[in-house]
This record gives C-alpha cells, sequence and structure tokens, in this order.
C-alpha cells in the first residue's frame, strides 16, 4: 500500500468545446454557453481527461478494477464514493486548446468508522494548460464494505439551519445519465437502479458527488471569481430528491430533504480589482 503513495499518470486532451456546451446545457443553465477560447466555467474540467479502460479491466462496479497494474491500490474494500476535495484555480483554463493533467497518489489510509473499516485515498491532479498550471485539484475517496443488511447506517449530521439564500435542485436519471456519460464516469450506483438496490443497498440512484460540487462552484462562482474551493461530502443524494443549495457568506451547501447534510464547501475569492 505504502508503494502506491507517489504513483503518477498523465493524461492530454484538447479541450473541445462540444463537451462544454453539452454540459451547459444537460445542467439547465441560463444564458449562452461559453464559446472558443473562452474560459471554462470552474469545475468543468471533470468532462476531460478520460480515463478509458476494456470491458474487461472493469469492476463489478463499472470502475477500473482497483490493484494488478491498475492506478488506486487494492485496499480489499468493494464500494468507491467521493468523499470531497480541494481546489486551486491559478487560471482559467481555455477552450479549443491542449492541456496535460497529472494525477498522482498523495496518501493511503486504512481506518475503521462507525460502519466497519474504511480506507481512503487522496489523488492529486495537476492541470497545465499553455505551459503553465491552471488547476490543482486534491480529491478524496473512501472504499468501504458492502453493506450489511443487519446494522444501520450511522445518521448524517444536520445541516446549518440559517442561510443568506437557498434555491432547490432536482436530479432526474436522464441528467445523471447524461453527466455520467460526459465525464466517462461508469460507476453504476448513478444509472443502474436495481444495482444501486440489490448490491449497494441504495433506496435510489445517487448523484455524483462531483454533480453537485459543480452546482456548489457555479453558484459561487456569481459572487466573485474562484481562487480556492474545499469540499466535503457527509451522505449521498438520491434521483428521487428536491434538495436545498444554501449560502451563508462564503460557504454553500446542499441540504437534503429530511434536513440532512449532504455536501458542504467553502470559498475563497481572488480580491476584487480597485
Amino acid at each position: 500500500m505504502e508503494d502506491a503513495v507517489g504513483k503518477s499518470q498523465v493524461a492530454t486532451d484538447v479541450l473541445d468545446p462540444t463537451r462544454i456546451v453539452a454540459l451547459f446545457l444537460a445542467l439547465g443553465l441560463d444564458g449562452k454557453p461559453p464559446g472558443h477560447y473562452d474560459p471554462l466555467p470552474p469545475y468543468f474540467h471533470q468532462v476531460y481527461f478520460w480515463d478509458v479502460h476494456r470491458p474487461e479491466e472493469l469492476g463489478r462496479d463499472g470502475h477500473p478494477h482497483i490493484g494488478g497494474d491498475g492506478f488506486i491500490p487494492d485496499l480489499g474494500l468493494p464500494r468507491r464514493m467521493w468523499a470531497g476535495g480541494r481546489l486551486t484555480f491559478f487560471g482559467p483554463l481555455r477552450q479549443g486548446l491542449p492541456a496535460q493533467k497529472t494525477s498522482t497518489i498523495e496518501k493511503v489510509q486504512l481506518k475503521t468508522g462507525r460502519s466497519g473499516p474504511l480506507a481512503f485515498v487522496t489523488l492529486r491532479h495537476d492541470i497545465v494548460e499553455g505551459g503553465m498550471l491552471r488547476v490543482t485539484e486534491y480529491e478524496d475517496l473512501v472504499y468501504l464494505p458492502d453493506p450489511d443488511p443487519a446494522r444501520p447506517r450511522p445518521p448524517a449530521p444536520v445541516a446549518p439551519e440559517v442561510w443568506d439564500d437557498a434555491v432547490e435542485l432536482t436530479f432526474t436519471p436522464t441528467l445523471l445519465f447524461r453527466y455520467s456519460a460526459l465525464t466517462l464516469n461508469g460507476h453504476r450506483i448513478h444509472y443502474d437502479r436495481d444495482y444501486c438496490q440489490r448490491v449497494e443497498g441504495y433506496p435510489g440512484l445517487v448523484v455524483h458527488g462531483q454533480l453537485l460540487a459543480q452546482f456548489l462552484m457555479l453558484r459561487a462562482n456569481a459572487h466573485g471569481t474562484i481562487r480556492h474551493f474545499s469540499l466535503r461530502a457527509y451522505a449521498p443524494v438520491f434521483d428521487f430528491e428536491t434538495v436545498q443549495l444554501c449560502r451563508a457568506g462564503d460557504r454553500y451547501w446542499i441540504r437534503g430533504e429530511d434536513g440532512r447534510l449532504a455536501v458542504m464547501g467553502e470559498a475563497v475569492f481572488a480580491p476584487s480589482p480597485l
């Protein structure tokens, strides 16, 4: 496991404007999509740098096999979830230009939580365009055992009850499918309801953590130029829910229908020009 720390892989891509238009429309955003050479909205880089594998190289959940020649080491835990991350935006990525993403395993930790053993993997992604570092993203992944039907899921924390403003969000199966396709995310929890309920024990399709993060950052982007954004996932959101995206100052969070805290984010903005 320690041998995996420092392991890197590199991907190159041309930031094709077609994918940005497709994501912009899939998210139902207002206005005109950014055009050729325009800056990407924050976090839209998720639709690039696809990690494509042959069918026999995929695990039961649709993600690439872990262990062996795979990038992520085998931690003996079959269920994968996005747990959050931290991003620094040094400058805008621009459409139509080539870019390179270097992904490095920063940390691997085994722990015991309220629901049993779990493992955390932190990846660092550095994106360079035009010879300059544009984005550094630390991505936290958590690996879990299969659910025990006899053991109830631990309760999620309660979301803050006071906010400056809030908007409602819904997530249809069509949106989850389109986001999976645009990010080449084969994880079956986002589109295979039978797998979600029968194998992973969820009541419905799971909304991508990155999709929730995308809406949080778009909301923050309306209040200024984001320099840093930190995220932590606390509980899943499902396709049958209507949730609230809340803001208080520079904090942004997703509040579930039952009042639980799903994802918390915090922005640091660039200084306003004098």
